[in-house]
Order: C-alpha cells, then sequence, then structure tokens
C-alpha cells in the first residue's frame, strides 16, 4: 500500500487519469484498513473506486459525503482516456488532479475527525477545533 503521507505527492505530479484513478483507490485503501476492513477488489459500475467507497460507507453514513467526488473523478477519467487527443484534455487532468486531491483531503481529515462530512464535506470540525 502507498503510504498515505505519499499520496498527496502523486496525485500533485500524476500524469495520467489511471494513476490518478489508482491513487484515488489507495486513498480509499487506507481508510478501509483503518476501520479493519480488507480492501475489495470488486469493481461498481466497472470501476473499483465506487465498490470501495461503496464497502467504505457502510456502517458510516457521514462517509457518503465523498460519494460524488469518486463518480467525479471516474466522470474526469472517462473524458479523459475516451477522447486523449481532446484540445482540453490537458485542461481536464487538471481538474481531475484536484478531485483526486479534494478526494485525498476528505479521506485525510476524515480519519482525524471522525464527523468530518457531516455537514456536507466542508472541514467545519476541523475549524472548530482550531479555532
Amino acid at each position: 500500500m502507498i503510504p498515505l503521507s505519499d499520496i498527496e505527492t502523486r496525485i500533485e505530479s500524476a500524469g495520467t487519469a489511471l494513476e490518478l484513478l489508482s491513487l484515488g483507490e489507495a486513498v480509499l485503501e487506507h481508510w478501509l484498513d483503518a476501520h479493519g476492513k480488507h480492501p475489495t477488489d470488486a469493481k461498481r459500475e466497472g470501476f473499483r473506486l465506487l465498490a470501495l467507497h461503496r464497502q467504505g460507507a457502510q456502517g458510516d453514513p457521514s462517509f457518503n459525503a465523498c460519494r460524488e467526488t469518486c463518480r467525479e473523478l471516474v466522470y474526469h477519467y472517462n473524458l479523459i482516456t475516451l477522447d486523449p487527443d481532446h484540445p482540453e484534455t490537458e485542461k481536464r487532468l487538471r481538474l481531475a488532479r484536484m478531485v483526486a486531491k479534494h478526494l485525498f483531503l476528505f479521506v485525510s481529515g476524515k480519519m482525524e475527525v471522525d464527523g468530518l462530512g457531516e455537514f456536507c464535506c466542508s472541514s467545519r470540525p476541523l475549524r472548530a477545533q482550531s479555532g
């Protein structure tokens, strides 16, 4: 498993949609591992990322806050891989990096503050602690 501390750096330098999708999976693997669950190899709607999210949300409804982030990462993956020569591919890859980083920040924040996600995906509990 990729160390959680390395994932953020790898997201920022990722050069392909597949790499970003894999890093998203790695983030969710950490969540599952931290909760004593063995990450699934199954796919949901053709993507392991979505199956990992589904597995991670079982028993923790607030984890559903990152569901759309996972779906958006899949969306960007599809945009990039289905038309790699599109004139906006670099822009799409940049957006996919931002979505992958959002997923990383949400999950790593939620691992620190269990209630994160109960107010959409905002970091309100983190801000409240530091204030």
